[in-house]
């Protein structure tokens, strides 16, 4: 079979988005799914997306790490397909879509997708680093140099490393450029490296760096080697609601490839 694919980037964190509205694509090939984003051998991306029909919303995320297994949310991914959803005319300028942590809203600006996050009530602060569920579980941690940071090696001693053990935790290193600004790079579990960005990763920075005091902001601007990404969001006693991750996702080519 003929797979018609398209690829799409959220600052730098790229992704193959299939059309499955005709259930036509096996969601149980992990090694196609794999080999399809390996960068050498297939397109290459940091996961797959399928797009696919939803009764009570505009349309259903799937979502595979490049590692070809089905994986928790992705905010990047997520504000990719709301753009693909538009460009197949499923959606004008607002989205209201399923996807494996519940129900999210969206809406374009231009090239600028808003994407609404769950709401996030548990912030564990361990001293050394902070941990938290933004729709796919994150170690935060602030560390000095980040430039110069070996993001891989140590992501990965922390992934697989206590508490997190097999089922793993994305791992965000963090430093404060400005009161509301933060350099941030992220170790991405599935991926095993470091992508260029991770919306689900600088949606748990911002809320960590405003839970432990970094910034009194609820307007966080985060830079990763990918590009730039604002969250905002409410916070009060129970936790941070009304939060938004924003920055621009783009098509970058369609193609066809064997299934």
């Amino acid at each position: 079979m003929k797979l018609t694919f398209y690829k799409y980037q959220g600052t730098g964190n790229d992704f193959i988005i299939a059309d499955n509205r005709h259930q036509k694509i096996s969601k149980n090939d992990t090694k196609r799914v794999a080999a399809l984003c390996d960068r050498r051998f297939g397109i290459g991306a940091d996961g797959f997306i399928l797009l696919e029909n939803d009764e009570n919303s505009d349309f259903k995320m799937v979502y595979y790490n490049a590692d070809g297994n089905e994986s928790s949310m992705c905010g990047n991914g997520a504000r990719c397909i709301t753009a693909f959803a538009k460009y197949l005319g499923l959606i004008e300028d607002s989205a209201k879509f399923i996807a494996i942590d519940g129900l999210h809203h969206a809406k374009i600006e231009d090239e600028i997708v808003h994407l609404q996050m769950q709401d996030v009530s548990n912030i564990e602060n361990h001293g050394t680093h902070l941990f938290m569920d933004t729709g796919s579980p994150h170690h935060v941690q602030v560390v000095s140099r980040l430039s110069d940071y070996e993001v891989k090696e140590n992501g990965a001693k922390i992934r697989f490393g206590e508490p997190y053990n097999e089922s793993g935790s994305n791992v965000n290193f963090v430093e404060q450029i400005k009161d509301n600004v933060f350099s941030v790079r992220t170790y991405e579990r599935g991926v095993e490296d470091e992508t260029l960005s991770c919306g689900t990763g600088v949606t748990a920075v911002a809320l960590a760096m405003h839970k432990s005091g970094k910034t009194t902001a609820n307007e966080v601007n985060l830079e990763t080697p990918g590009g730039k990404l604002t969250v905002t969001f409410k916070a009060d006693s129970n936790g941070y609601s009304n939060i938004w991750l924003i920055g621009p996702a783009k098509q970058v080519f369609k193609g066809e490839i064997e299934w």
